[in-house]
């Protein structure tokens, strides 16, 4: 017998079932997307902290403590190689017969030896930096934990990386917020939390899933990114100092390492003195 389904027959609706699978689907992946916005800013505290504030301590109590007399060996270094090429210079006239010129071979060494002296002007605005950072207020631990929390919200509220589309005044203000939190202005940072507050991410439309989905990959590519500059900040200078500053013992090796160093350029330097000082009678 033939059975056909009249007009009112109630037929199987899958309508229903896809769109709760639909809107299983869009909370799940909103959920991930809300859970890598968390990780990112939290990294991105990480990073931060490292930079601005762990970074800045552990080169300040180097400088403090190691870094006069590395400044002292690297100005001997560049005091012997300009004695070693001035030697040199006058060989060189006297080999072609020619009169030498000390005035114009200093000018040439001048030339020669203006980015060495770039470098030794830099190491004394960074000890500069030091002498003044060291005097700077410490924050209590109460004071820290809520600059951290304060900084974190502005990350989450403000930071670029989470909000591309940023207007030109808020990302001046989270510029703001990054000086403030490195130079352990708590008012200053309190100022600007006050101000804003995290804005919820808003995905609405027929292509909500698909804004969802991007979201999800620009946010991973970005944590990935983090993690990375992260590894780097720890393998390279001034963190990579953290070990000696750490140590009394390590520290004291260090000076004496530098000062017999600083002994043999010395002797080196007025060797090369010497040198020039008979070449020229």
């Amino acid at each position: 017998m033939k059975h056909s389904l009249e007009p009112n027959d109630e037929r199987p609706d899958t309508t229903d079932a896809a769109v709760v699978m639909l809107s299983q689907d869009f909370e799940r992946l909103k959920s991930e997307v809300e859970k890598l916005r968390t990780e990112l800013s939290m990294l991105v505290l990480e990073r931060d902290e490292l930079l601005l504030v762990e970074c800045k301590n552990i080169e300040t109590a180097y400088m403090l403590s190691i870094g006069t007399l590395e400044y002292k060996a690297y100005e001997i270094e560049c005091a012997v190689l300009r004695m070693k090429r001035k030697a040199e210079l006058i060989q060189e006239k006297k080999n072609r017969q020619e009169k030498v010129v000390l005035s114009k071979i200093e000018e040439l060494l001048d030339i020669a030896f203006a980015e060495y002296q770039a470098k030794l002007n830099e190491r004394i605005e960074k000890m500069n930096a030091a002498i003044e950072r060291s005097h700077g207020r410490l924050l209590s631990g109460e004071e820290t934990r809520e600059l951290k929390s304060l900084y974190r919200a502005v990350v989450k509220a403000l930071h670029p990386d989470l909000h591309p589309d940023l207007s030109d005044a808020k990302m001046q203000l989270f510029q703001n917020a990054v000086v403030a939190y490195g130079n352990g202005d708590l008012d200053g940072l309190r100022i600007i939390a006050a101000m804003v507050a995290e804005p919820a991410p808003f995905y609405d439309g027929p292509d909500a899933t698909a804004q969802l989905t991007k979201e999800k990959e620009r946010l991973s590519t970005l944590l990935r990114k983090v993690k990375d500059r992260i590894a780097e900040i720890r393998s390279e200078y001034p963190y990579t100092m953290k070990p000696i500053i750490q140590s009394p013992e390590k520290t004291e090796a260090r000076k004496a390492e530098l000062q017999e160093y600083i002994c043999r350029l010395r002797e080196t330097l007025a060797a090369y003195t010497a040198k020039i000082d008979e070449m020229l009678r």
